[in-house]
C-alpha cells in the first residue's frame, strides 16, 4: 500500500485544484476550516469562501440561495453537526426541492478518537439515505476522495460527502483497473467463497482480512463501495449469486447505513447469508482512533470473524 494521506487532506486539495477549471464551486464552512481542512481554499479563493461561523443551519440555509444562483456550494463541517444539527434544513431546503448542493461532513465515524462520543458521528448513512435523491459518497482514500469531489462538483443535485480524520493508506492508485464513478462499486480483489462490501477505511482493513484468511483457505471478494446510495444493486447482486453470502463492513452503525442498504435490496431480489460488521448500535466512547477502532472491533481481525460467520453460515 502506498503512502497515508487523510480523506480530508485530500479534499481539502482537491477544492484548490478544481477551483479555476470549476469557477462555479464555492465552499461555506461553519468555523471548522482548519479542522475540515478548506483553509487552503479560503486562503487561495477568498470571494469564494463564506464563514458562517458556528451557525451550521444558517449556512445550509445559505448554500440553498446560493445554488439558485447558478454557483455550486459545498457546505462542510463535522458529521455530526452537518447531518444531525442541521438536519432539517438539508431536508427542507437542499433536497426537497433538489437544490444543487453537496453537503461535506467531515470526522465521520468512530476515528474521530478523543472528541469522544458527541463527535463521533455513526448515524449519517442512515440520516442521509432516507433523503429522496441524495447522493451518499464516503469515500476509502486519497486518490478516490480527489475523484468524488470532482464528479460532485458536476453533479446536478443534492449529495452528501463523508470525509474521515486519520490518515489511511492510499491504495486505490494500484489496482490497474480501478475507475471511480458515483454509483458504482469496484471490485479491488476477486474471490468464490465470501464477498466483504467495504466503505470509507474499511475498504483497507478489508483488503488486509481478505489476505489473512486467504491463509486459511476461504477465498475474499473485495468491493469498493464508496457510493452507498445509490447502491450498486447490480455488483451487489451479482457478488450474492457467485460467492452465496456477503459481509458488509462501515465505519457507522450496522443499521440504516450500508448494511441496511444491502440487505434491503437482497432480501427482496437475492436472499442469502449477509452479516453487518460496524458499531453495534452504541454510541462511541473517547480514546486514540487506534483504541476507539479496536474496541468496536473495525480491524481486519474482527472484519476476519465476521467473515467466518457468514461463511458458516452458507452450510
Amino acid at each position: 500500500m502506498a503512502g497515508k494521506i487523510a480523506t480530508r487532506n485530500a479534499y481539502g486539495e482537491a477544492l484548490v485544484e478544481l477551483a479555476e477549471k470549476y469557477p462555479q464551486l464555492v465552499v461555506l464552512d461553519a468555523d471548522l476550516a482548519g479542522a475540515t481542512m478548506t483553509k487552503g481554499f479560503a486562503a487561495k479563493y477568498p470571494d469564494r469562501f463564506f464563514d458562517c461561523g458556528i451557525a451550521e443551519c444558517n449556512m445550509t440555509g445559505i448554500a440553498a440561495g446560493l445554488s439558485t444562483c447558478g454557483l455550486k456550494p459545498f457546505t462542510n463541517t463535522f458529521a455530526i453537526f452537518a447531518t444531525g444539527r442541521a438536519y432539517e434544513q438539508v431536508r427542507n431546503s437542499i433536497a426537497y426541492p433538489h437544490l444543487n448542493v453537496t453537503v461535506v461532513g467531515s470526522h465521520g465515524g468512530v476515528s474521530v478518537g478523543e472528541d469522544g462520543a458527541t463527535h463521533q458521528c455513526n448515524e449519517d448513512f442512515a440520516l442521509m439515505r432516507q433523503l429522496p435523491d441524495m447522493i451518499v459518497c464516503c469515500p476509502c482514500d486519497g486518490n478516490e476522495m480527489k475523484q468524488a469531489v470532482e464528479q460532485l462538483i458536476v453533479h446536478e443535485g443534492p449529495a452528501y460527502l463523508r470525509l474521515g480524520r486519520p490518515a489511511v493508506e492510499t491504495i486505490t492508485d494500484e489496482y490497474p483497473d480501478y475507475h471511480f464513478e458515483l454509483g458504482k462499486g469496484v471490485t479491488l480483489r476477486d474471490g468464490k467463497d465470501v464477498t466483504v462490501i467495504a466503505t470509507g477505511m474499511m475498504v483497507q482493513m478489508a483488503v488486509k482480512a481478505a489476505a489473512m484468511l486467504e491463509a486459511e483457505g476461504i477465498s475474499v471478494r473485495v468491493i469498493d463501495m464508496h457510493t452507498i446510495k445509490p447502491l450498486d444493486e447490480e455488483l451487489v447482486l451479482k457478488a450474492a449469486k457467485e460467492t452465496g453470502c456477503i459481509v458488509t463492513s462501515e465505519e457507522h452503525s450496522i443499521l440504516g447505513g450500508l448494511g441496511g442498504a444491502v440487505c434491503e435490496l437482497l432480501s427482496e431480489k437475492c436472499p442469502v447469508p449477509v452479516v453487518r460488521h460496524g458499531v453495534n448500535d452504541t454510541f462511541g466512547r473517547s480514546g486514540t482512533a487506534a483504541a476507539v477502532l479496536e474496541y468496536y472491533g473495525l480491524t481486519p481481525e474482527g472484519l476476519a470473524e465476521k467473515v467466518r460467520q457468514a461463511v458458516a453460515l452458507k452450510k
